[in-house]
């Protein structure tokens, strides 16, 4: 097994890394920014090196300082968690030729699958349903207003390159087209380094699934059933849960299948997930792939008791999945709330020192976090500071217990969208189960933030 991993990330997901490779017997190096030269992954890995200043781009974004970390401190893998560079092909290219592993598929999965428009061709000729879209990256605004009338309005922009719900741009009519083209471009050109467009036509109301997977380089492939990730803002996920309610055993069959279908066409090694969105008619679209371990990852090892860490890390070294198929099924449900800093009210960063904290605890709750009291909240990256993962024999159950744990949830010093949390676990809406990616829209305009949610 890997003797020393480096974890080229930050925040609860490196602190989730290294208590995987605690348990395993694997040494741990925090390479980290200024800005989190007290973070609580540096105080628990077993050693830490500064990779430069907090800018991202000086740091967890940086190649040379990362490569130079991992060679200082003898690592023989890196492991980069999500966001940064953990679905950057040249990264994984360059760890492969210094012969340090990456802890990811290969960079060619990475380069098919992380361009939009490259994986949904992939689906398609893997026979798996796409949603109806341009015939490859939009070449002019000609092309744009062809395909747009082809596949009839609304349409959505997306960047080829794009992520975490950036690069996306909804268009209702011919009006709004060649200047929400030109804005995502920028955008995506800003953000991505790539200004590559693409069309898809606009789903009204869907349900965003994702399924699970796991390949390893035997040739093995194994999904661990789906999430729902319906409840987001802005395309960022707030609420995820498993397994889904909108999905009968048949239509859970058909989306799995889908999944590993496109996974051995691939030739998938590594944890990945296949991102689908569902009608209200149950007819579901491919969307995209994401080449890593996802944020909401904790949902599926509540439902399967699978640890997805470990077994990426195995696949990594070159071990085989440590289960088969038939020996994985769904047991109770598990809900995922993320916390951000954030003002509930108005969704802008709270930035400060943290003066008092308390996490929730007891049977069925799980906090993935790696802030402390006293820990100051830096202004350079994500907003999201935790997770909190709760697991019962039931959805109601699951609702109720993630009610009392947010309710225990006591944080001063900033504001956290908690409130906002709690009080969509107590409305109508949430508990009926009758879900969409239009959820916190409609919520919002009736519910508001400001008045008690219980």
């Amino acid at each position: 097994m890997f003797k020393k991993i480096l974890i080229a990330n930050r925040g609860e997901i490196a602190l989730r890394i290294i208590r995987a490779c605690r348990e395993m017997g694997i040494r741990t190096v925090a390479a980290h920014s200024t800005a989190d030269a007290n973070s609580l992954p540096v105080r628990m890995a077993d050693q830490a090196v500064c990779i430069g200043p907090a800018e991202a781009s000086k740091s967890y974004l940086s190649v040379p300082a990362l490569i130079s970390a991992a060679e200082v401190t003898r690592c023989d893998a890196v492991h980069p968690g999500y966001g940064f560079l953990s679905e950057n092909a040249g990264f994984a290219e360059v760890c492969g030729e210094c012969n340090i592993t990456f802890i990811g598929p290969s960079p060619e999965s990475i380069r098919l699958m992380g361009n939009k428009s490259v994986a949904r061709e992939t689906a398609v000729k893997a026979g798996v349903p796409v949603v109806p879209g341009s015939d490859g990256p939009l070449e002019s605004d000609e092309a744009a207003v062809e395909a747009a009338a082809r596949i009839e309005y609304p349409v959505i922009l997306k960047a080829s390159a794009g992520g975490g719900g950036r690069g996306m741009r909804i268009v209702h009519d011919e009006s709004e087209l060649l200047n929400s083209l030109k804005l995502v471009q920028a955008e995506a050109g800003a953000a991505f380094g790539d200004k590559t467009i693409y069309m898809e036509k606009y789903i009204t109301s869907p349900r965003h699934i994702e399924i699970q997977v796991l390949g390893d380089k035997h040739g093995n492939i194994v999904h661990l059933y789906e999430r729902d990730c319906s409840i987001q803002r802005r395309h960022q996920k707030i609420i995820e849960e498993a397994p889904s309610g909108a999905l009968d055993q048949a239509l859970r069959e058909k989306m799995t299948a889908a999944a590993l279908s496109l996974a051995k066409h691939i030739n998938y090694h590594s944890a990945g997930t296949f991102e689908f969105l569902l009608d209200s008619k149950g007819r579901f679209y491919f969307m995209e792939m994401n080449t890593r371990v996802q944020v909401e990852h904790p949902v599926t090892e509540m439902i399967t008791d699978v640890d997805i860490i470990k077994e990426q890390i195995n696949i990594a070294f070159g071990l085989p999945i440590s289960f088969k198929q038939h020996d994985v099924s769904i047991f109770g449900h598990s809900i995922e709330c993320r916390v951000n800093a954030e003002d509930p009210e108005k969704f802008i960063p709270s930035i400060g020192t943290i003066t008092e904290l308390h996490f929730p605890g007891g049977l069925g709750v799980r906090i993935d976090s790696s802030i402390y009291q006293g820990y100051k909240i830096p202004s350079n990256y994500d907003s999201m500071i935790g997770k909190v993962i709760v697991h019962a024999h039931t959805r109601t159950e699951a609702i109720h217990r993630m009610r009392r744990a947010l309710w225990e949830f006591h944080i001063s010093g900033i504001k956290t969208t908690v409130p906002l949390l709690l009080k969509i676990m107590h409305s109508e809406e949430f508990v009926s189960g009758e879900i969409s990616t239009r959820f916190i829209e409609d919520f919002l305009s009736r519910h508001g933030t400001h008045k008690n949610p219980v």
